[in-house]
């Protein structure tokens, strides 16, 4: 099994990387893993520090990690941030809800709470309120290491696409995909057909809770994208990049790149607030991050030499 995506020059044209990570996808492909139990030890790790409880079961049950979750799960607007996304998904027709919930229970009878959700607006509002509560309490905590691995694989593909353009990028997203004669194929037994984006393009957007093969919407008729997964720490430590540093000095110093504060850092790195102020301490000295104080809290970023030490680790 597996998808073919068809493109035209118009397409390529118009084919982007996503500029930010997209709070809902994160959400949905979360709940995905937390159903699995492979993935990277970062994430196995995480799974261990969320509480399951009857809301987040309910939330589960319109995600589950094999077979199809509700498109109207991840708004368009989520691209533009969580606000936005939220303000989307609260205003999904009640038409739109009850065709995609059915196509996801299927011949099985829908849970008279589910079937609340999909027909009664205060349910339905019960039901966004818990997507958000899920977002403050599983995903916020993780931002900093989800921005991480996006500024990571960003960097990546700007590298691709200035030495072979967007096909060139195209080819390197992960060994499920492959670029050949203005097709993409994307394999997996998740996915199946051919997709023409008829001079659409395709937005692509990295992941950090994505552990597996690409995924996509499933209604063809939607805004097309493709979510891939982004290399972890504990999967791809920059190579030489810890190999001169050291894994936690490197974990920093890429933290390093978004601006953030010593207990920040820390929770990237996975040490305490001093280990990570004496490791940042070792960094600035080797002149890769500038420090200065800001209110109550040590700020941290990098100097144009960190930048490009970065950028080069990243190819």
């Amino acid at each position: 099994m597996g998808l073919v995506i068809h493109f035209t020059g118009e397409d390529l044209a118009k084919t982007t990387f996503a500029t930010a990570p997209d709070p809902f996808w994160e959400i949905l492909l979360s709940l995905h893993a937390l159903q699995d139990r492979s993935g990277p030890p970062a994430i196995r790790t995480w799974r261990t520090d969320v509480t399951v409880d009857q809301t987040v079961r309910r939330l589960l049950a319109v995600a589950p990690n094999k077979g199809y979750s509700p498109d109207f799960l991840t708004p368009a607007e989520g691209a533009e941030g969580f606000a936005a996304g939220l303000d989307a998904l609260r205003r999904t027709p009640a038409a739109r809800r009850h065709s995609e919930v059915a196509r996801l229970t299927g011949t099985r009878r829908m849970p008279a709470w589910l079937r609340r959700v999909v027909a009664d607006p205060p349910a339905f509002e019960e039901f966004t309120t818990a997507w958000a509560g899920y977002h403050r309490t599983a995903i916020c905590p993780q931002w900093i290491k989800i921005e991480a691995g996006f500024r990571r694989d960003r960097a990546q593909r700007a590298r691709h696409i200035v030495d072979n353009g967007i096909e060139g990028a195209l080819t390197t997203i992960s060994p499920w995909m492959r670029w050949s004669d203005m097709t993409l194929e994307v394999a997996g037994e998740h996915v199946t057909g051919n997709l023409h984006l008829s001079g659409r393009g395709l937005r692509l957007i990295p992941s950090y809770f994505c552990t597996g093969a690409p995924t996509l919407l499933a209604d063809p008729t939607l805004p097309p994208v493709l979510v891939y997964p982004v290399a972890h720490n504990d999967e791809h430590p920059q190579g030489g990049l810890s190999a001169l540093l050291g894994a936690t000095r490197a974990r920093i110093l890429m933290a390093a790149a978004q601006g953030c504060t010593t207990t920040e850092l820390g929770t990237v790195a996975e040490c305490s607030p001093a280990s990570a102020s004496y490791h940042a301490s070792v960094l600035r000295a080797a002149g890769l991050i500038l420090t200065w104080r800001n209110g109550g809290a040590v700020q941290h970023s990098l100097t144009p030499l960190g930048e490009n030490l970065l950028a080069g680790a990243a190819t």
